[in-house]
């Protein structure tokens, strides 16, 4: 009986849905505007964060990182304290390498802006890397062609170089680059291998895209190692079973005897972690979270307000109706859920085109920008959940209206 009863009402609503097509149309708009920007905001959101755990995948989780900045949003110290310090050298490179026994594997690299060319094209303002052993060992990455330099090519400085997927469809289009030669900074280079493909992050982060490797010993010959603001990294990853924080506390007292600090004087390099990044963009995540419901709430509230409004007038226009429903036996639940179904109804249909309307937008930033943003199935769930919630409490009240007319009365209504 139950389902009986509920079909007989899903009938009744789409049927008037179906004749008050422009009602329809405007009971929907507020549910579909603020179910877009709820889930909306929420895609974007998983979309971030996915690609901060990638980030941190390829970073490794067992890895420091020994830079000059520190990562993140909040500094222990002024930044024109900062901006003061010594720039991460080879010298620290060879003082973990050589002191080290809780560390596996320790790579040094250093990166600049060049440009690349390849007979008349030219990549401008693209980040060149020279970088020592180990490295592949602590930088996760893929090289989808070729293959990666042998210890005899990172140990005597040759003229080769990986290039990320961007920079070799910019330079060499449909071109297979392995085995090409380009000018990188006016050096005569040597294509081996090119990363795969990784897409933007929503951090900024590129990864190895648009990146190009060289050996370190190469790499001296085009970039200035005595430059201050030198974007030089000291990568080390722990020994199996070591603790990140004992990593953390070695490199410290190793780097602090090879910069001979004193011990009342302050570290004047960062140890960073993969972690941090997550740290940072924390509060970030939350703030838009929170910025998402307030602006979808809004519009979901008036859009609820919209469906109750409707839902009135569809009860007055059908009073006659549910008299005679009345006279004939019909049960107050049998009215109640007649109205709710269609309030329900009309919500989940707002909030449905609200999921189609970010399911379009996905494919076309997609397409545009090379992302990787996607509708989960989670955020389509919590949309109808949501535009199902809103069509039961905005068309309880008119619903109830209805079951409880007295048939008589209802009967003998009119406008």
């Amino acid at each position: 009986m139950f389902f009986r009863l509920l079909k007989e009402g899903f009938i009744f609503a789409i049927n008037s849905v179906i004749v008050n097509k422009l009602r329809t149309f405007l009971s929907l708009l507020g549910i579909t505007i603020g179910i877009f920007c709820i889930i909306s905001v929420f895609t974007v959101l998983d979309w971030m964060e996915k690609s901060v755990h990638d980030t941190i995948s390829s970073l490794g989780e067992n890895v420091i990182y020994v830079h000059k900045f520190p990562w993140g949003l909040n500094f222990n110290e002024p930044w024109w304290d900062i901006i003061k310090r010594p720039v991460t050298s080879k010298d620290d490179y060879m003082a973990v390498l050589n002191k080290s026994t809780k560390s596996g594997s320790v790579s040094f690299s250093v990166s600049q802006p060049v440009q690349i060319k390849y007979r008349k094209n030219l990549a401008r303002d693209v980040y060149a890397s020279a970088v020592s052993a180990d490295f592949e060992n602590i930088r996760s990455f893929e090289i989808e062609n070729g293959r990666y330099f042998t210890p005899e090519e990172l140990a005597s400085g040759r003229n080769a170089a990986i290039v990320g997927a961007v920079i070799a469809e910019r330079l060499f289009d449909k071109v297979d680059p392995v085995g090409k030669q380009v000018t990188i900074s006016g050096k005569r280079t040597n294509i081996i291998g090119v990363f795969k493909k990784e897409g933007k992050g929503g951090i900024g982060d590129n990864g190895m895209d648009e990146q190009t490797i060289v050996p370190f010993n190469f790499g001296k010959t085009f970039i200035n190692m005595k430059n201050t603001f030198l974007d030089a990294t000291l990568m080390i990853k722990a020994k199996e079973g070591v603790p990140i924080q004992e990593l953390s506390d070695e490199a410290t007292m190793i780097l602090r005897a090879a910069r001979r600090l004193r011990p009342e004087m302050k570290d004047n390099f960062a140890i960073n972690r993969a972690s941090l990044i997550t740290q940072s963009f924390e509060g970030v995540f939350a703030g838009i979270n929170i910025g998402g419901w307030v602006i979808g709430g809004f519009a979901i509230l008036v859009g609820g307000f919209g469906i109750a409004n409707i839902m009135f007038v569809s009860v007055r226009e059908r009073t006659n109706i549910i008299g005679i429903q009345k006279a004939l036996g019909a049960k107050r639940f049998f009215i109640l859920q007649q109205f709710l179904v269609e309030s329900v109804l009309l919500s989940v249909i707002g909030g449905l085109l609200g999921i189609l309307m970010i399911f379009i937008g996905t494919l076309v930033i997609n397409y545009l920008y090379d992302l990787n943003i996607y509708l989960t199935i989670s955020n389509l769930f919590l949309a109808v959940f949501i535009s199902g919630i809103i069509g039961i409490v905005a068309g309880y009240a008119p619903a109830n209206t209805a079951s409880k007319m007295n048939p008589v009365e209802a009967i003998g209504f009119s406008f």
